[in-house]
């Protein structure tokens, strides 16, 4: 029978002083941790700010005051096939926050732009995510914050060899 971790998130016969299971301890995982949780505090202020879900509010990021793009040219913006991303765009359109118009070059293609309300969601976005960023690094100096810039760009492009390395057939 499985045991189900308790509130106090120890499951019944573990000692908090038991060693940390191996993968816990890594970089990896630490940041990915980071990443989560950064993440869900971001979708939750967001969702509070702008009543935009986490697939919206990237939208609405990636959109930000440029001039109108194309839909493909968004997906890749925010790694996510077009498919994906029309259900969304249809909200954000049905919410009067994007605009769609046919591309004055080519007319099959569409375009897409934020709104006044758009825009406006945008810089409560924009603002969010400064307060978070400046909370996140209140504690940095910054000769510490310049070095932590970059180590993440190092280990950033390691992790980006890393991952053509596994997508190459064995």
């Amino acid at each position: 029978m499985s045991q189900t971790p308790s509130r106090g998130g120890s499951s019944p016969g573990t000692d908090e002083n038991d060693p940390p299971a191996p993968i816990t301890v890594m970089l990896s995982s630490r940041l990915m941790v980071l990443a989560n949780l950064l993440k869900r505090g971001a979708i939750l202020r967001y969702k509070r700010l702008a009543g935009l879900s986490s697939v919206e509010f990237g939208l609405v990021a990636s959109l930000g005051r440029r001039p109108p793009m194309s839909v493909a040219r968004l997906a890749e913006a925010v790694g996510q096939d077009k498919g994906q991303i029309s259900r969304a765009l249809a909200e954000l359109v049905s919410r009067k926050l994007i605009a769609k118009s046919a591309n004055p070059k080519d007319s099959r293609e569409v375009l897409v732009s934020l709104t006044p309300a758009g825009l406006a969601a945008h810089d409560a976005i924009v603002a969010g995510a400064q307060e978070r960023n400046r909370r996140l690094l209140e504690h940095l100096s910054q000769e510490e914050f310049e070095t932590l810039l970059v180590q993440i760009d190092q280990l950033t492009a390691t992790a980006a060899e890393m991952l053509e390395a596994e997508k190459a057939p064995r």
